[in-house]
């Protein structure tokens, strides 16, 4: 008998605790979970503000990684900028506002394709995250960016001429009542840069909170990484 899938709903992988070293000398904790079968894409999250408690385990990153593995063959790997904790502990440093955090964004960027050795990588930043990916996750093997709830707040209009010029893809998801930047404050944000694909999400709020949103977002990873993968599954 098939079962509801449930916030709590834990999907088979192989998971492993990570450690990342930057290059100041701290060591970051994270976590890489790895399907049992093909990998389809590998998948780097950039979290939350830690300020306001975001972290690798925020809602939509914990679930996307107890269910993409086994649902999409996508390898998901998480893991805490400096100074931010969780169940997984807590990485080494300061959070320093998303100024040295670019040490650790390039120091994970490094480690998935020194260590790891990801064939097809993708970044998603959510929030605090998404000013990190873009200001940071320019590594030319990153093959596109997705970003959940951009506040555009620290990112500036040269990082946004980076991404028209570089021309990769990227997508947006923007919520109908978001905190920070609203679809039609998004459009003329975005404006200059035509390789952004923006998605309104109706009755989205910044948080994603909710089952249906967080089918909605994972649905729509899935859709940048491997678009076969769809429609994933509410029960399993």
């Amino acid at each position: 008998m098939p079962e509801l899938i449930r916030p709590s709903t834990i999907l088979p992988a192989d998971r492993s605790a990570i450690t990342i070293s930057t290059s100041d000398g701290l060591s970051l904790v994270g976590e890489v979970a790895t399907p049992k079968g093909d990998i389809t894409g590998s998948l780097l999250m950039l979290h939350p503000n830690p300020s306001g408690g975001g972290m690798m385990d925020s809602h939509i990153y914990k679930k996307a990684a107890n269910r993409l593995p086994f649902m999409a063959g996508i390898q998901v790997i998480r893991f805490n900028t400096r100074g931010t904790k969780s169940e997984a502990g807590q990485s080494e440093g300061e959070y320093d506002h998303g100024k040295s955090e670019k040490l650790d964004v390039l120091a994970a960027i490094d480690y998935c394709f020194d260590q790891l050795k990801v064939k097809d990588l993708y970044v998603i930043g959510w929030s605090f995250g998404t000013e990190l990916a873009l200001q940071y996750a320019r590594d030319k093997r990153i093959k596109e960016l997705i970003l959940l709830s951009p506040p555009m707040l620290s990112t500036t209009n040269e990082d946004l001429d980076f991404w028209a010029k570089d021309g990769r893809p990227i997508t947006a998801l923007i919520p109908e009542h978001d905190d920070y930047l609203k679809p039609d404050q998004a459009r003329v944000k975005f404006s200059k840069v035509s390789n952004i694909k923006q998605i309104d999400v109706e009755d989205g709020k910044h948080l994603w909170v909710g089952e249906p949103m967080v089918h909605l977002v994972l649905s729509e990873i899935v859709r940048v990484i491997v678009p076969s993968k769809l429609p994933l599954p509410t029960e399993i």
